[in-house]
C-alpha cells in the first residue's frame, strides 16, 4: 500500500472512530476547526488535519452521520478539493457558512477550548443547537519533526522598548477603560509584551503562554513549566507569578476583579464563559494587537536588514533555477534549492510559513503545497510560482515571485502586466489619503477589473515583528477599515489565477513611513521581478520608472553578496 493509499485508510478510520462516538455524546455530528486551544495559524496538532487530510491555514470540518462538509475560503478551494473531496463536500466562506446549509434540528458537539464565541456566533448564527464536549474526540499527532523549544527573552536592543515600557502603555490604557485586568489569551501578544519568544509554533517563534496582568503591574504567567522557567529569574519577570497551564480556571476562580478586558479573537467559550459569569466583561478588545503593529525603529531597522539577507536568497534561487532550466527539476526539488540558500545565513532559523513551490496548473491552486501526490516537475513552457518566507534574528519575510523560461503567450503576459501595474499602484499608494487597507485594495484590481479579471484573496496582510507572518489588525483588503499608521509592516500581492492552467502573484513587504507630512509605503522584500512576463507596451512611464528604481535598490543593496555571473544576471533586470 502507497503512502496516498494509507493516508486515506487512516483518514476512514479516524472518521468512524468519531463517528462512533456520537451516540456516546447525544449528538448528530462534530465540529473541527483549523486552530488549536491557541488559536494559531499554524497548529502543532492539526486537528483538521488529521480528519480531512487538508492541511491548508484555514477551514472548519462538519462531520454527520452520513455527510461530511469541509468549509474553506477562497483561497483553498481547489485545494481542499484534491486533498479532501472524495470524503467530504467542499464549499466556500462566506458565500455558504454553515448555518445556511444545514439542518436547524441538528445537535453539534465541539470542544470548547478551541472555539471562540465570535467563531461560533459566525459559523452558527445560533440557528443551531451545539453542545460542548470536554473531552478528546479526535487523537491529532504532532507535526513530524516539530520539537517545542523553551522561552528566551530577547535583549531591549533587539525590540527597541523594555517590558515596563510596554506594560506601562497597557496599564494605561487599562485605566483609561476603567478596567483593573486584562486577560491576553493570544501568545503572540504576550510575546511582545514580554519580549519573550519560544518555538510552539510550526512556523513562529512564539511561546505559547497566556497572562492576567493588572492595573499594579502584576503578571500571572501561565504556560508548560518546563518551557518557561529559565525567564523566571529575569529582572523583567520580578513581578510575575508562574503557573501551570492547566491552573487557569482554578486561578480564575479566586481572583478579584472588578472589570477586565479579554480578547474575544482568541479567548476559548469555556474561559470566556467563565470570566464573563464572575466578572463584569470591558466591551474593548485587546489594545495589544494595534499597539504590536506599530513597529519602532529599531524593529524597522532589524527587518529591514533581514530582508537584504532573504533578498540575497531569493535572488541566488531565482539564478540559479533560470540557470538550470534545461535540467529536470521539480517543486519539491526548487522548494528544497531555496531553503538551502536561506540556510547559508547564519541568522535565518526556520520558514515563516510552508513554501508555495507551484509550476503550471498548480499555481492556480493559491495556497498549494506539493506532495508526492501532486508534485510536478517545472516544464520550459510553464509559469512557475514560488511563495515563501523565513523567521531570521530578528524579522520576518514573505515574498513571491512568477517566473517564466520561455517567451509566454500575449494573454499572459498581458496578464502578469496588469497584476504588476495594481502592484505598483499599492506601492506608490498615498497612504495619508486612502486612510485604510480597503481603499488601497481597489488600487491592485483596478487593472484586471478593466478586462474583467479579479482574485479571491485579500492584497495584502499586516506582518509581526519576529513573530507571525499573518499579523492584524492592519491589511490591505476590501473589508478592512484600520487606519493604517506609520511603522506598520504589510504584504502588497495581487495576483490572476487560472483554474487549471496557472497562478500569478507578484509579493513584496512594506513597511509604513511618513516623508513630507505624508505616509507612504516603503519596499522591504529586495528581489528582480521577471521582466520576460512583462509586456512593456501597457506600462506608464511612471510604471516603467518605478520598477527601474526598485531594480536599482535591489542591486544596490545586495549586488555584493552575489557572484559575478549572478550580479550581471541581475543587471540585465534593470
Amino acid at each position: 500500500m502507497d503512502q496516498i493509499s494509507k493516508k486515506i485508510k487512516m483518514i476512514s478510520e479516524k472518521l468512524k472512530e468519531l463517528k462512533n462516538k456520537f451516540n456516546l455524546h447525544e449528538i448528530d455530528g462534530y465540529v473541527v476547526p483549523k486552530n488549536d486551544e491557541y488559536f494559531s495559524e499554524f497548529a502543532k496538532k492539526d486537528k483538521l488535519k488529521t480528519i480531512t487530510g487538508f492541511d491548508g491555514s484555514f477551514g472548519i470540518a462538519i462531520i454527520l452521520k452520513k455527510k461530511n462538509f469541509l468549509f474553506v475560503d477562497g483561497r483553498y478551494v481547489e485545494q481542499a478539493k484534491i486533498q479532501a473531496g472524495k470524503k467530504f463536500k467542499i464549499l466556500e466562506i462566506p458565500k455558504k457558512l454553515p448555518y445556511q446549509v444545514l439542518n436547524s434540528n441538528l445537535n453539534l458537539g465541539f470542544d470548547p477550548m478551541i472555539f471562540t464565541s465570535r467563531s461560533l456566533q459566525y459559523y452558527f448564527r445560533g440557528k443551531i443547537k451545539l453542545t460542548p464536549i470536554n473531552k478528546t474526540m479526535i487523537n491529532s499527532k504532532t507535526l513530524d519533526g516539530y520539537k517545542s523549544r523553551k522561552f528566551y527573552s530577547l535583549n531591549t536592543k533587539v525590540v527597541g522598548e523594555t517590558v515596563n515600557s510596554k506594560i506601562k502603555r497597557l496599564i494605561k490604557i487599562l485605566k483609561k477603560d476603567g478596567s483593573d485586568h486584562i486577560f491576553i489569551s493570544a501568545p503572540e501578544n504576550v510575546a511582545w509584551l514580554l519580549n519573550i519568544r519560544g518555538r510552539d509554533n510550526p512556523f513562529s517563534p512564539i511561546p505559547y503562554c497566556r497572562i492576567i496582568l493588572n492595573t499594579k503591574g502584576e503578571v500571572s504567567f501561565f504556560s508548560d513549566i518546563k518551557n518557561s522557567s529559565n525567564i523566571f529569574k529575569k529582572k523583567d519577570f520580578s513581578r510575575t507569578s508562574f503557573f501551570k497551564d492547566s491552573q487557569i480556571e482554578k486561578f480564575l476562580n479566586n481572583l478579584n476583579v472588578k472589570k477586565i478586558i479579554i480578547d474575544k479573537n482568541s479567548c476559548s467559550v469555556l474561559l470566556e464563559n467563565l470570566i464573563s459569569s464572575k466578572f463584569k466583561v470591558s466591551k474593548v478588545g485587546d489594545p495589544l494587537y494595534l499597539m504590536k503593529s506599530i513597529k519602532n525603529k529599531v524593529e524597522i531597522n532589524n527587518t529591514i536588514e533581514s530582508h537584504i539577507y532573504d533578498g540575497v536568497a531569493v535572488t541566488k534561487f531565482l539564478y540559479w533555477i533560470k540557470k538550470n532550466q534545461n535540467k529536470k527539476i521539480s517543486e519539491t526539488d526548487a522548494e528544497k534549492k531555496l531553503e538551502s540558500f536561506r540556510k547559508q545565513n547564519k541568522n535565518y532559523l526556520f520558514p515563516s510559513f510552508n513554501t508555495i513551490s507551484a509550476t503550471g496548473k498548480n499555481g492556480s491552486i493559491i495556497h498549494y503545497r506539493a506532495s508526492n501526490k501532486t508534485c510536478r516537475e517545472i516544464k520550459q513552457n510553464d509559469v512557475y510560482l514560488c511563495d515563501s518566507g523565513g523567521q531570521y534574528t530578528y524579522g520576518t519575510t514573505d515574498v513571491t515571485r512568477t517566473i517564466s523560461f520561455k517567451v509566454q503567450p500575449k494573454n499572459i503576459k498581458d496578464t502578469f502586466t496588469r497584476v504588476l501595474k495594481g502592484h505598483i499602484a499599492v506601492a506608490t499608494a498615498n497612504i495619508s489619503k486612502q486612510k485604510t487597507g480597503s481603499n488601497i485594495d481597489k488600487l491592485a484590481r483596478k487593472y484586471l477589473k478593466e478586462v474583467k479579471k479579479d482574485f479571491s484573496h485579500g492584497t495584502g496582510h499586516g506582518v509581526g515583528y519576529f513573530l507571525n507572518v499573518h499579523e492584524g489588525p492592519q491589511a490591505i483588503s476590501k473589508r478592512n477599515n484600520i487606519k493604517l499608521r506609520e511603522g506598520m509592516i504589510l504584504s502588497n500581492e495581487p495576483g490572476f489565477y487560472l483554474q487549471g492552467k496557472y497562478g500569478i502573484r507578484i509579493e513584496n513587504l512594506v513597511y509604513i513611513k511618513k516623508e513630507k507630512n505624508n505616509l507612504v509605503f516603503k519596499n522591504l522584500t529586495l528581489a528582480p521581478i521577471d521582466i520576460n512576463l512583462i509586456n512593456f507596451k501597457l506600462l506608464s512611464s511612471q510604471e516603467k520608472r518605478y520598477l527601474i528604481n526598485y531594480h536599482l535598490e535591489v542591486y544596490s543593496k545586495i549586488h555584493k553578496f552575489l557572484s559575478l555571473s549572478e550580479k550581471k544576471w541581475l543587471i540585465k533586470s534593470i
